[in-house]
């Protein structure tokens, strides 16, 4: 088995390098929790290189607007349509924001009207690793009054041939997780779990 590698995703709009330590924070919990071999540095590939169809996980985020190329919005459809997997982060926590309106207006001309809709409490997502009867976990930007002051209880995505292709969080998980991993030590519970179900949904899947 190959090492898994955590790609972000560089588009020629808005700020797409956030969260800078979440990737490595995200990459220690793989290790800490299952056999998955790692390779341990983030890739950054744009969107409209070749190199995006060797990844089987990418990240995108940011807060200010997400506008394809036509290049970019091919390559981005081709690479899900193909089997590709792509979590999508809202850094601004709010569904009125440029970035959740701009992302969501794109997957609309990248897929169609309506191709993005909210996954069900119970989907596979939520149980591939660690379980969450309650779909996806709250997150502190939730509670804290940061974006929209309000608590999303699901998150959408993009299913393709009955296997999520986009997830798309307004939740601010790359914010949550944005934290030196040796910190972990002092929560409760470990935030990033959900990211680990992630990740073995989207190898798995």
């Amino acid at each position: 088995m190959k090492p898994f590698f955590f790609t972000r995703i560089q588009y020629t709009s808005g700020n797409w390098d956030t969260d800078q330590r979440m990737p490595s924070n995200l990459l220690h919990s793989l290790v800490e929790y299952t056999t998955i071999p790692i390779d341990e540095k983030e890739k950054v590939v744009q969107l409209n290189s070749n190199e995006i169809f060797k990844s089987p996980f990418c990240y995108l985020s940011g807060h200010k607007l997400v506008e394809f190329s036509t290049q970019e919005r091919e390559h981005f459809r081709r690479y899900v349509q193909n089997g590709g997997f792509v979590f999508v982060d809202d850094c601004n926590h709010d569904i009125d924001g440029l970035f959740a309106k701009s992302f969501e207006q794109e997957m609309e001309r990248t897929f169609g009207p309506k191709a993005l809709q909210k996954i069900p409490n119970s989907h596979p997502i939520y149980s591939s690793f660690f379980k969450f009867e309650e779909g996806p976990p709250t997150t502190s930007f939730e509670l804290n009054g940061w974006g929209d002051d309000l608590v999303h209880d699901y998150l959408k995505a993009i299913t393709i041939n009955g296997r999520i292709g986009v997830l798309y969080s307004n939740k601010d998980y790359g914010c949550e997780w944005d934290y030196d991993f040796r910190n972990k030590r002092f929560l409760a519970v470990d935030n990033t779990r959900f990211g680990v179900n992630i990740v073995v949904y989207a190898l798995n899947a």
